[in-house]
């Protein structure tokens, strides 16, 4: 538990590190008469994730957290176990996108984490698994002008139907 809290941490801060790297290809500052920059959430935002994890080894070196103290196995077999299922979750997710679009992978991966992980019922999985990639939808493409992958061909029809409600 003691090298995972410090090599997550770890990971974690070069992970900001880098983002604030590349984020800065961008104005990161105020620009008059327009706004924030291009990458002025990606910076700030790195910048407080980097602040975390400063925190986190911090209270690592001075023992604070239970994790610290802790001489037990970062993950027992069940941790594995949900690590994998929910981890090629998301890589089935990433896979399906350019498929069915970066809607109907929400939907897809919702359907397989509501009802198959979270072993929830079939009304309320469906409902989730169907409205969320919806409203989606409509906020990105329609609210926001926002276009999403929109996968292969096949998925045109059900796009065509959408975008004449929105426009």
């Amino acid at each position: 538990m003691r090298k995972g809290e410090l090599t997550t941490a770890g990971l974690l801060a070069l992970f900001s590190l880098y983002l604030m790297w590349k984020s800065m290809e961008l104005p990161v500052g105020y620009i008059r008469g327009e706004g924030p920059g291009g990458g002025a959430w990606p910076f700030w935002l790195s910048l407080i994730m980097l602040l975390s994890c400063g925190m986190i080894a911090l209270n690592w070196w001075r023992g604070k957290s239970p994790a610290s103290r802790s001489d037990e196995p970062l993950l027992d077999g069940y941790g594995w176990r949900t690590l994998f299922l929910v981890g090629g979750g998301i890589i089935g997710f990433v896979a399906l996108v350019n498929v069915v679009s970066m809607y109907g992978a929400v939907a897809v991966f919702l359907l397989y984490y509501l009802r198959f992980l979270g072993r929830h019922g079939w009304p309320l999985t469906l409902a989730i698994s169907l409205l969320t990639p919806l409203g989606m939808f409509f906020f990105f493409e329609g609210a926001m002008q926002i276009t999403m992958p929109q996968g292969m061909a096949f998925t045109a029809p059900v796009f065509d139907v959408l975008y004449e409600i929105i426009y």
